[in-house]
């Protein structure tokens, strides 16, 4: 089974984490929200859009050798956290210098470029591309993978991410039984 890390801070967007959470989990992979503890001293995170979701565990319980990924959903107010936490930046760099697949959405982007770790493509949410300032930019394509960096753009996407999340961690079985149980043909 694929454990995957997916720490969240306050203005999270909510349509990500959830259609992530919920297409990885029914197709096998164990997900932990992990709230980032600095920002917090509840487990009850609220979103961008007010939409309160209770964290799994905090960051600062997290061992990174548990977990074969580390995601990301996105949010302004999220990204930015993620951008500027030191301990997230460490385990981005962690994941990425073990050879770990790390994927991030929308805004989210930002956090992976704060690490140094975007490759020569990728994805984001329209409005974060000057922001990211990576060459590399794609516009074409719902989900970039680019090694082990998996890149989508937006809350519209959420769903087809999850999906080439579950594809890669767990495996073409559950991907197409989740696919065709969720009614996802519409994802490539």
């Amino acid at each position: 089974m694929a454990n995957i890390l997916l720490p969240i801070s306050s203005g999270f967007e909510e349509v990500e984490l959830v259609s992530l959470v919920d297409v990885l989990r029914r197709g096998g992979a164990e997900v932990r929200i992990a709230y980032v503890d600095s920002e917090f001293e509840s487990d009850l995170i609220v979103g961008a859009n007010g939409i309160t979701i209770k964290a799994d565990t905090a960051l600062k319980n997290v061992i990174s050798e548990d977990f074969d990924m580390i995601l990301f959903a996105g949010g302004w107010d999220n990204t930015y956290v993620l951008r500027d936490n030191s301990r997230v930046q460490k385990l981005i760099k962690e994941f990425y210098n073990d050879g770990k697949v790390i994927g991030a959405m929308c805004a989210s982007v930002v956090a992976l470029k704060e690490a140094g770790v975007l490759g020569s493509e990728y994805t984001c949410y329209p409005a974060a591309k000057d922001e990211v300032d990576h060459e590399g930019y794609r516009d074409d394509k719902m989900v970039v993978t680019d090694g082990n960096i998996m890149t989508s753009r937006g809350p519209g996407t959420a769903l087809c991410f999850g999906l080439e999340i579950l594809k890669r961690m767990v495996g073409v079985e559950s991907y197409q039984a989740v696919k065709d149980g969720m009614l996802l043909n519409f994802c490539e």
